[in-house]
């Protein structure tokens, strides 16, 4: 993730019922949402100077998330990519609450059938997870096929959403 060397960095850590996630805006705005031993996790120095301040509603969100009152999200975003992991992302917003396409089906929303392993790349490099739901993108058969937050973390968020977790999550 590369940004203007003017660029004003902050971050947040709070608690979730999926682990500590920790937040960083860039220039105010959210840029970052990443979980504890998340792959592709950029380096803590990237993060910029400890401040919560710019993170107020998106924690309301994510607590309005997790209580299970808020379906989607609705905060501007700050997402340094490729244009293609930038077309990746929007479509991941586009799956809805509750459900999964697989990295072939966004391929073809794309107009690139045949490159479901490049969406799953940019899948990965996603930012900002939970609130770009890339743990909705599944293997073609239906299978659990990686996420940078871990497979178990993508089988609960999944759980969860479907209303079948066995547990309701505890609110941070």
């Amino acid at each position: 993730m590369t940004t203007t060397p003017t660029a004003t960095r902050q971050h947040t850590v709070v608690d979730s019922p999926y682990g500590a996630l920790t937040l960083v805006a860039t220039d105010g705005v959210l840029s970052g949402l990443y979980m504890t031993g998340q792959r592709h996790r950029p380096p803590e120095e990237t993060f910029g100077v400890p401040d919560a301040r710019p993170f107020g509603e998106t924690v309301r969100q994510l607590h309005a998330y997790f209580a299970g009152e808020l379906k989607e999200f609705d905060l501007p975003l700050h997402l340094h990519g490729t244009d293609f992991q930038r077309g990746v992302w929007s479509e991941l917003v586009r799956i809805p609450y509750g459900e999964t396409r697989s990295y072939g089906e966004l391929a073809d929303r794309l107009g690139k059938p045949g490159a479901s392993r490049a969406v799953g790349l940019a899948n990965g490099r996603n930012p900002v997870g939970i609130i770009v739901p890339c743990h909705r993108v599944i293997g073609a058969s239906g299978s659990l096929t990686g996420y940078g937050g871990g497979l178990d973390r993508k089988q609960r968020l999944l759980a969860f959403e479907r209303g079948s977790a066995c547990e309701v999550p505890a609110l941070f």
